[in-house]
């Protein structure tokens, strides 16, 4: 399930097509997400320019774009200076300030590159700040992918910066009805602590012990999570899980009061992971 999440500059498995969504790792835990088809890359959340920068100059390669998904340094930081490399549009969500934005996008609106085949639908989707968008759609032959910036994680989701657990669940809910094979390209490598507050949730979920123990052997070997896919997160992530019983029961335990509908449930779940350790 794991993807091509490789060291920096590495863009292409050895022997492997040059054509995908591949995996920068930046900072501590970021990932910066490279769309490439031949010599074209388009670069998502670009947190620090320097691994962009090594990955294009060690493959050759051409950047025709940067999309931005929100507004936090770790994913806008390298922009200016790529720009200085390559004076290439940047797109990113229309409410946000940035550190520079061609094309401000909202809900409905599509990012479209034929070189990279890529045709992205844009979607609002506030909570961990408040103009968050995601992309959703094709890119380099691959169907369906999702860039979620900070939203949804594997095993989890973003705090609540800027925005309410009304409108992160109504964010999430929109994710949730995406096609399960979607493929997740979340922004950071947050899945074993993710997966250890998801065990204290939902300890008799045997889909998650089985992905508890997968993690601890793909971080053993220095190996990525990420991406997923929507069914999975369906099966092992608890913030997508706020319908189900066992979840319920758990919440309502740790708030120490009975819950009133999903929302409420959702708030006390996120409330619990913020101060989980």
């Amino acid at each position: 399930m794991q993807g091509k999440t490789l060291s920096r500059g590495a863009l292409q498995p050895e022997g492997a097509a040059p054509a995908g969504v591949f995996g920068l790792r930046a900072f501590d835990d970021n990932y910066i997400w490279v769309v490439r088809r031949g010599d074209d890359v388009a670069v998502v959340d670009p947190g620090d320019a320097t691994p962009v920068l090594e990955a294009l100059e060690m493959h050759g390669l051409r950047m025709v774009a940067i999309l931005l998904t929100h507004h936090h340094g770790d994913h806008v930081g390298g922009v200016m200076r790529l720009l200085e490399h390559a004076a290439v549009p940047v797109y990113g969500p229309a409410t946000e300030r940035l550190p520079h934005c061609d094309f401000p996008l909202r809900e409905g609106d599509r990012v479209q590159f034929r070189e990279l085949d890529l045709d992205l639908a844009v979607l609002d989707v506030p909570g961990h700040t408040a103009g968050h968008i995601a992309y959703h759609g094709r890119a380099a032959l691959a169907e369906p992918v999702l860039f979620c910036g900070d939203t949804l994680f594997a095993s989890g989701c973003g705090r609540l910066f800027e925005g309410t657990p009304a409108q992160m669940y109504a964010s999430l809910a929109k994710l949730m009805a995406l096609p399960g094979e979607t493929r997740v390209y979340c922004a950071h490598e947050y899945t074993a602590a993710n997966v250890r507050f998801a065990c204290a949730v939902e300890p008799a979920n045997a889909d998650l012990a089985t992905w508890r123990d997968t993690v601890a052997l793909l971080r053993a070997e220095g190996e990525p999570t990420v991406p997923t896919t929507l069914t999975h997160e369906l099966a092992v992530n608890p913030f997508l899980r706020t319908a189900q019983a066992a979840v319920q029961a758990a919440v309502s335990n740790q708030a120490g009061r009975p819950l009133r509908g999903e929302v409420d449930v959702f708030g006390a779940l996120r409330a619990w992971k913020d101060e989980f350790r």
